[in-house]
């Protein structure tokens, strides 16, 4: 009987531990699976060789395996590691796996993180190693290929349409004139921040004005766009991507200098910019909001649509891996929005590394400064359901963490 091991890597959500926690249930209940093992701080700590046994911690505790289903971020902790693609490098992953009899390795995270599962199934198929290698997909960006929509993404969807209507009855109290500007994560795609349109329901008219990466920005059009709204309401919501580039795809505000391990751009500052713009060309009143990392774990408004599906992306991952398939990352797709059903598989990890999903241009309006009835339609069932979270003193009872403070308090000594 082989072994498993599990990780989490890049940014968190709010469901990644119902990923967790969903690969676990299967793990503990199967036959071929003895020890599950957990590394802290993805690929990186594998490398460090940084394990912890995960059957100690929750197997045959319902409770504590409910608290991290329920809990967000990553209970294992996460890193921003990427694999050089050196067979020295390799080896050395694959001498820590067969140190602890590992069959089945199993990745959680985004773009990226499925990189490191195409890279180390590649390397263990071609040298003959049997260990099966597979991924499980997250982010709230909504920008993987080969599904319908990330585990995470749901929920952050909710937490951005939650706040956008809840600045709008904040704002409409006053007869003064306002803006507030909303800037949303998204680099390059910006499904995130078209979901604040989930907020204009009957009662509610925000947000006003959304923009989206995948259409060029021209900070002239926004200012006429604000002003014209502005002779229809007092106050009006801008809800703007934090990627919005002009039309020779600069960044707006962005430091082109500054990049993190993956040569991604590190973006913020779009809503602020905006601010300052809006103060001279109209003189109103304006604020900038940027939510930054609280949308990414927001568990106190997580969707149960996306807390059970990360669930079962879980539970499909590791069957998968027991049944004999590496190189591959569970999916699901959409059956039907009325009502909403899905089916759950499996897919070449290829399909998903290093490419983005970006929103459809026809899912935008003409003007790019709103999004159309299908985005509307697409995204509803994703936010449905209200998560029962356990309270304990007033507050979330989400699942200890501590081992991670423990961990950066030794590597400060």
């Amino acid at each position: 009987m082989k072994n498993m091991i599990i990780g989490q890597s890049g940014g968190p959500t709010a469901v990644i531990n119902s990923s967790l926690a969903g690969a676990l249930d299967y793990a503990f209940s199967s036959n071929k699976i003895d020890t599950v093992y957990g590394m802290i701080n993805g690929i990186e700590g594998l490398l460090e060789d940084n394990i912890i046994i995960l059957n100690d911690i929750f197997e045959d505790k319902p409770y504590e395996l409910n608290r991290l289903k329920l809990s967000p971020a990553m209970y294992l902790g996460s890193c921003r590691y990427k694999l050089k693609g050196e067979n020295a490098e390799f080896k050395i992953v694959v001498d820590i796996l067969e140190k602890y009899n590992i069959g089945y390795f199993v990745y959680i995270g985004g773009n990226d993180s499925m990189d490191t599962v195409k890279k180390l199934s590649d390397y263990t198929i071609a040298n003959g190693i049997d260990i099966k290698i597979v991924g499980i997909p997250k982010t709230i960006d909504n920008d993987l290929a080969g599904i319908d929509h990330s585990p995470g993404f749901g929920s952050a969807a909710k937490y951005i349409a939650s706040c956008v209507r809840e600045v709008a009855y904040d704002t409409s109290i006053y007869s003064i004139k306002s803006v507030h500007i909303i800037e949303a994560m998204g680099r390059n795609a910006g499904w995130l921040t078209a979901s604040s349109v989930l907020a204009r329901q009957e009662d509610m008219l925000a947000p006003h004005l959304i923009y989206l990466p995948e259409v060029p920005f021209s900070v002239e059009q926004f200012v006429n766009d604000v002003k014209a709204k502005l002779e229809e309401y007092n106050s009006i919501i801008v809800v703007v991507s934090e990627g919005i580039r002009d039309a020779e795809g600069n960044y707006i505000t962005a430091d082109m200098g500054n990049k993190d391990v993956f040569g991604h751009t590190q973006l913020s500052g779009a809503a602020a910019y905006l601010k300052c713009v809006i103060e001279k060309e109209i003189g109103c009143k304006v604020r900038a909001l940027e939510p930054s990392v609280i949308q990414r774990s927001a568990g106190h408004i997580s969707s149960l649509t996306d807390v059970e599906e990360a669930f079962n992306l879980g539970e499909v991952a590791v069957e998968a891996a027991v049944n004999g398939k590496s190189g591959v990352f569970s999916t699901l797709r959409r059956i039907s929005d009325r009502p909403y059903s899905v089916e759950y598989g499996v897919g070449d990890v290829a399909l998903v590394a290093n490419i983005e999903k970006k929103v459809p241009r026809s899912w935008i309006n003409q003007e790019g400064n709103d999004v159309a009835q299908e985005m509307v339609d697409y995204l509803k069932p994703l936010i449905e359901g209200v998560v029962q979270t356990p309270y304990r003193n007033g507050l979330p009872d989400y699942v200890d963490i501590r081992h991670l403070d423990e961990k950066k308090q030794r590597y400060s000594d």
